[in-house]
This record gives C-alpha cells, structure tokens and sequence, in this order.
C-alpha cells in the first residue's frame, strides 16, 4: 500500500495524518509527557553561531523556534505567518542575515523540520496538502499560491503532492455521511484568520466550490481582548504621568505591541525601556509601568500568552475564570467572566457575522438554502461564536468536529479514496 499523509500547512499552526493500513487515520503527535499536542507552531527561528570559520546560519521550527528566539531575541529571526505571502507577487525573497532565501525554501525548510518532528518521511508517499480556496492577500494570486506551495512541497523533497481545498478536508469525514447532494457551510477558525466556504458536497461526484469570504479575526485577536481589558491596565494603561507640572496619558502605543506575542522583543532596546522608566517616575502608578519594563526585559510575551488562552478556553465551558501570572513582584489574580469577554469580542462578532454573509452572497445562496454547518478550530469552541451559526442557520444544522486536526485528518482520506 502506497503510504498517504495529509498535511494542513497553518497560517498559525500546523498539523499532518498519517493513512494507517485499515483505512483510518492518524494524527502525529508533538512534544512530551503533559505536553503532547496535535498541532505544531508554524514558525522558523534563525540565529548563527560563531565558529573559527565565521557564522554558521542555524535554524529551528515549532515549539524549539519560539525557544530559541526567546533565548536570544535581539540576535534572532523568528518568521511567522509565511503562508500569508504565498499569493503575493511582490515577495520574491528576503535576506537572513545577509543570506537571500526564497519564500518557498523558507516553506520547505519548515516542512521538513514539521515532517522530522512528526516522526514521518515522505519519501515514496502520496502527500494531499490543503490550500485555501482564496489566498491571503487583497490582491492575492491565486494560481501564483498554488504554483508556490507545490514548488516548497517539492524543495522540501516531495514530489507526488495533489492539492485539495482546506475547508473540504476539514469537512470531509462529515460529508462522507451525505446520502444525497447538500450545501455545506463550513467555517474554518484558524489562529489569526477565520474563513467560510460554501460548498456543493455531491455524493460520487465530488465537491464544488460555490463562495468564500475571509477575516483576520479568530483565537489571536480574542486573546488579545483579553490583555486589553485584563492586563494592560495593569502595567500601566490608561494611567498617567506628569511633565513639566502637567498631567499626561501614559502612551498607548507601548501596549499595542500586545496584539502579537513576539512583537513585545522589539521592544527590548535600551532607547525603549529608558522611555518607560522616566514615564514610570513620574507615574500615578510607577509599580505598574515597572512590571511593563519587567515583562519586556525577562521576554515574558508568550508565557502571558498562553496564560491568557487557557483563561479563554476555560470561558467555552465556565462562566468564570481565574487568569492568574505571577513573576517576581507581577501578581496578576483576576477573575474573568463570560459576559465581560462577550462584551469585549462583540465588535469582533459582528465581523464574523458579516464575513458569512459575504460567503453567502459570493455563493448567490440565502441562509435557508444552507443544508448543514460544519464548524472547525480552537475558536468555535467559544459559546458567543457557536451562537451565531445557531441563531442564523437553526442548532439541528450546526456539527463541530475535530476543531484542530479535521483539516489534516481529512485530507488523508481524500488521498485514500483518489488512490487509483
């Protein structure tokens, strides 16, 4: 049997299944003991060692590129997001210290990496690799995406690779159960983006595209609510200081940096920090701006993160939860409730909700037209996103599955059912 591997390649994080000899499929697990998860961080870290030679260009990808660059921001590169410019003409390569790479070697460098760590080698498999049916991008190429993408898979050592839409695999287990043709809605929650399709699911003739719409609104942006509201004021926000007899805002910007983890670094510079501490002395509040400096100089960013994210994903089944950090005098215990959380996203939700209707509209289908709902990623979990889908297109319509591998799951069995 010629092996098969499924492999969701993430905006954020990244996931692969293995076909097994019954016909089923695996998901590769990462990381040890309580830390074992399905998906894989998709980010590739640079740095380089000094050896008698000169500099040798390390790198690393996953969870062991978020500790490297933590280990050593200032002389690091980390890379996120690398699939957004898949479809974007404009990027043609980037240089890494002083090294030029191509966006589709940085793909194939994290692919291999991905692949290693899964314990999986393709070599002599038939690789079925979602793409996104729109590209990231406002002026996205599609067929640019889709020429590249292969063209990593290929760098990467493999060559035998089809590509199959993203929100098919994701509601491909789903609509093997169809028993006759149906519309199907699927939403798709990644970590930074959500997108909705809508697809013709016929079964014995296959799935037909019929409208897509997408927003940069999911996990990342509900995390960041969350330090918004809850953190923030903390160290300093919206408090004041005085200069030259008069009372001024403590600056904003210091916390914008907080919509994505790794930009807290940039701000690890003496210029920045020096800013922060003469702020801080004249402050209502000098403690809270000196635990701002603290969590900037110890690189506490993503160990907030993660605080954070576990707090919201206690609110998909709580309504409260506690969001406790604590590092040297940051003492952070608040008590969190879904009501407040819903107020904080409820901008986000109407988004959401207008990105559907746009869906809809690119499909030329009513609500009423939709036979079934298929919801996927960590965010459709939360209660106020669920609702929205249930108000809009009737609970009994609505399933959930597999909310962080159903991608990469099925596309497995897509490969097993197209093998000749």
């Amino acid at each position: 049997m010629i092996p098969v591997i499924g492999i969701d390649f993430g905006t954020t994080n990244s996931v692969v299944a293995r076909l097994n000899p019954d016909g089923s499929s695996t998901i590769a697990r990462f990381g040890t003991g309580d830390a074992v998860q399905d998906v894989f961080r998709s980010v590739l870290c640079f740095w380089t060692e000094h050896v008698r030679a000169g500099g040798r260009l390390s790198h690393a990808a996953g969870p062991a590129a978020i500790e490297a660059y933590i280990d050593d921001p200032l002389d690091s590169r980390l890379m996120m997001s690398l699939k957004t410019y898949l479809a974007q003409a404009s990027f043609t390569e980037t240089r890494v210290f002083g090294r030029p790479f191509t966006l589709e070697r940085l793909i194939a460098l994290f692919l291999r990496e991905f692949l290693k760590a899964a314990n999986i080698d393709p070599a002599g498999a038939r690789i079925v690799a979602g793409h996104p049916v729109r590209f990231a991008g406002e002026f996205a190429n599609d067929a640019l995406g889709a020429k590249r993408l292969r063209a990593a898979y290929a760098e990467a050592g493999m060559v035998d690779v089809e590509l199959a839409l993203e929100p098919e695999g994701a509601g491909y287990r789903f609509a093997r159960t169809l028993t006759k043709a149906a519309n199907v809605l699927i939403g798709d929650f990644g970590g930074g983006t959500s997108d909705f399709s809508v697809l013709r699911f016929t079964p014995g003739a296959g799935v037909t595209a019929l409208g897509h719409a997408g927003v940069g609104i999911a996990g990342d942006v509900f995390d960041y609510r969350i330090i918004d509201r809850v953190i923030s004021p903390l160290l300093g926000k919206g408090g004041s200081y005085t200069v030259m007899g008069k009372e001024l805002p403590v600056p904003a910007e210091y916390y914008a940096q907080f919509a994505r983890w790794h930009r807290l670094s940039l701000m690890r510079n003496p210029k920045t920090l020096r800013q922060i501490a003469e702020v801080a002395a004249t402050a209502t509040h000098p403690e809270r701006l000196r635990n701002l400096i603290t969590l900037i100089e110890d690189e506490l960013g993503y160990r907030l993160y993660q605080a954070v994210s576990a707090t919201k994903a206690e609110l998909s089944t709580s309504d409260t939860s506690r969001l406790r950090f604590h590092h040297g005098a940051i003492a952070i215990d608040v008590t969190v409730t879904r009501p407040d959380f819903e107020t904080w996203i409820a901008d986000d939700l109407a988004r959401l909700a207008a990105t559907v209707d746009r869906a809809l509209a690119a499909a030329s289908l009513p609500a009423d037209a939709i036979d079934h709902v298929f919801l996927t990623g960590g965010t459709s979990f939360v209660p106020a996103v669920r609702a929205l889908f249930d108000t809009r297109f009737g609970a009994e319509k609505v399933t959930a599955g597999g909310e962080f591998v159903s991608v990469a799951e099925g596309l497995a069995l897509i490969g097993r059912d197209r093998l000749p």
